[in-house]
């Protein structure tokens, strides 16, 4: 008896299977359940899938050798080990790596949300920088991702999936042979190594989901990444920032960029509703902040708005008695920004009466400002794409052409 031949209907219908990928201990308990495992196996399958999927990189059931096979036939019923799909990639000269993911459809009316994410590698450890919104709600006027809009919170598994696509495209598991393209530092050691939430949108508006996905990367029995190599960065949502520092022990990142609430109201908007002093006591009771394991303050070097010399003695000031380290980042311009980067040696002096204070004050040295995704530059491609869009219709319009 012959196969019928699938509709065109049929084959354009997404995969609704829920990708097991990422998704934290509980939720994966409760699915098993769903599919029927017993509830006196559960706790064991979830440690063996745990395994297969985080330590070994599992990309199909049928590599679980230790799983019996009735199982692996309804999880192919019910689930996959889907990453997110490539829209694209981008190598910058410096070696920084951009991917545009789209995640796995949700249902038949979901097309996958679109984010990016940038792999940084260094001599000393290699940094991916994930996504926690689709868009983003702050506004901060010297961002590029804060002129996107927010479509939605990432769910927990969205955020995980980030890390485990940037370890399978860079052969990122011990005895597992790297994927065609693959792009493989030759050192030895773990290529990601450190996560920094400072992709798009504010982490601590999907606190929920970046907790769960906190807890996935940090779990002992999986990725096993440290908790001190995990680092949430906020634009100052003081309710959470309590609560990030008890729940996760994650390290904090705080993006400052003023030192008075008459400009961080401008450059920050979200300052107008937790106004600096908030913020600084946040900060100062922050769990686990130590000399150890001092808080960043991140400050973009804008030309002529905040890189005076008294604007770098009012930031002393004002982080007196915070465990405290000062990132100064050179701004990274983007189209259409009214925004200059501040002239290097202005940078270095601002760094000289930061450093005289008695604080770390390194300069980040800019990284993948040629593809668009250095601090501040990230913005997903289906909203660049419906702006250049936009502008081609409006040039036609204007040219009176088709």
């Amino acid at each position: 008896m012959s196969t019928p031949t699938p509709t065109p209907e049929a084959l354009s219908t997404p995969d609704t299977r829920k990708s097991l990928v990422g998704m934290p201990r509980p939720e994966l308990a409760e699915f098993l359940r769903s599919i029927g495992v017993p509830d006196k196996e559960i706790r064991m399958r979830v440690s063996q899938l745990w395994q297969w999927i985080y330590v070994r990189g599992a990309s199909d059931f049928s590599e679980m050798t230790n799983v019996a096979r009735a199982l692996h036939a309804k999880l192919d019923e019910h689930a996959t080990l889907n990453r997110p799909e490539v829209v694209r990639e981008q190598v910058s000269k410096d070696g920084t790596r951009k991917w545009v993911l789209r995640m796995p459809s949700k249902g038949p009316h979901d097309k996958g949300a679109e984010v990016e994410c940038v792999y940084i590698p260094e001599r000393d450890r290699g940094t991916l920088c994930v996504s926690s919104q689709v868009g983003c709600t702050l506004n901060c006027s010297f961002c590029h991702t804060g002129t996107q809009k927010l479509v939605r919170n990432l769910e927990a598994w969205e955020i995980v999936s980030q890390v485990v696509f940037a370890r399978d495209r860079l052969g990122d598991y011990h005895g597992r042979t790297p994927p065609e393209g693959a792009f493989v530092p030759n050192d030895g050691g773990r290529y990601v190594s450190n996560i920094v939430f400072m992709g798009m949108g504010e982490p601590l508006y999907a606190y929920d989901e970046v907790r769960a996905a906190i807890g996935v990367l940090t779990d002992p029995d999986g990725m096993q990444f440290s908790k001190r190599k995990v680092t949430v960065s906020t634009s100052g949502v003081v309710p959470e920032i309590y609560r990030l520092g008890e729940d996760t022990g994650a390290a904090l990142a705080i993006s400052l960029h003023a030192t008075n609430d008459a400009l961080r109201d401008v450059l920050v908007p979200i300052n107008k509703k937790y106004p600096i002093k908030e913020l600084m006591k946040a900060c100062a009771d922050y769990s686990g902040a130590s000399n150890a394991r001092r808080i960043t303050f991140e400050y973009v070097m804008l030309k002529g708005v905040n890189d005076s010399l008294a604007e770098a003695r009012a930031l002393t000031r004002l982080l007196r008695g915070v465990h405290a380290k000062i990132n100064l980042i050179p701004f990274n311009p983007w189209p259409g920004t009214i925004y200059e980067c501040s002239d290097w040696d202005q940078i270095e002096r601002f760094s000289d009466v930061i450093f005289e204070a008695g604080y770390a004050s390194p300069i980040r040295t800019p990284r993948g400002r040629d593809i668009l995704a250095a601090c501040g530059q990230l913005k997903s491609d289906t909203e660049k794409m419906r702006a250049r869009a936009r502008m081609m219709l409006e040039e036609q319009l204007a040219l009176g052409t088709d």
